[in-house]
């Protein structure tokens, strides 16, 4: 994949998610109250409204500041090293695109709210997963997806249209 269209598809993608991830969190905090639970499958699934100033799984909680400025230099740093990143494949660009729009929906919240809104909770019995959000599971899918192609395809770069396989 060439570098101009790789940076438009990545770049479209990023923003839709982002896009798509603050429309679901307005949603959430214009019906639900701090700390509402709405049962959407008993026993399983609930939307709730929770906000989160630190990272994953409560670390670092009030952290909100610095992980907004860790983000934005890793944000700085991805979008410097795209295309050597992304070494022309497809699965890498949708990869980083999903990460990078993760991080810009995060980073929305950081520094606009001051705490990212988390309202997906899924649990069973006594065990409960951490609430999320959108831009956690673009992030948490983007980087399964970049990790998978580089341990089947390494630094290899795909074949350009007219090469001969193997």
């Amino acid at each position: 994949m060439n570098a101009p269209t790789a940076y438009r598809l990545a770049g479209g993608l990023a923003l839709v998610l982002a896009a798509a991830d603050q429309g679901s969190k307005w949603w959430i905090v214009s019906h639900f109250e701090l700390g509402h639970h709405r049962a959407v499958i008993a026993g399983f699934f609930d939307l709730v409204y929770w906000r989160n100033t630190g990272a994953a799984w409560g670390m670092f909680a009030q952290g909100t500041l610095w992980l907004g400025v860790l983000s934005l230099v890793v944000l700085a740093l991805m979008a410097w090293q795209f295309h050597q990143l992304t070494s022309g494949r497809l699965e890498r660009v949708i990869g980083l695109a999903l990460v990078l729009g993760g991080i810009i929906g995060n980073l929305i919240d950081r520094f606009g709210r001051g705490a990212v809104v988390d309202f997906l909770l899924f649990y069973y019995r006594t065990f409960q997963w951490p609430a999320f959000n959108i831009a956690d599971s673009a992030i948490t899918v983007g980087v399964f997806l970049y990790v998978v192609s580089v341990l089947l395809n390494g630094d290899e770069k795909p074949a350009g249209p007219g090469a001969k396989a193997p």
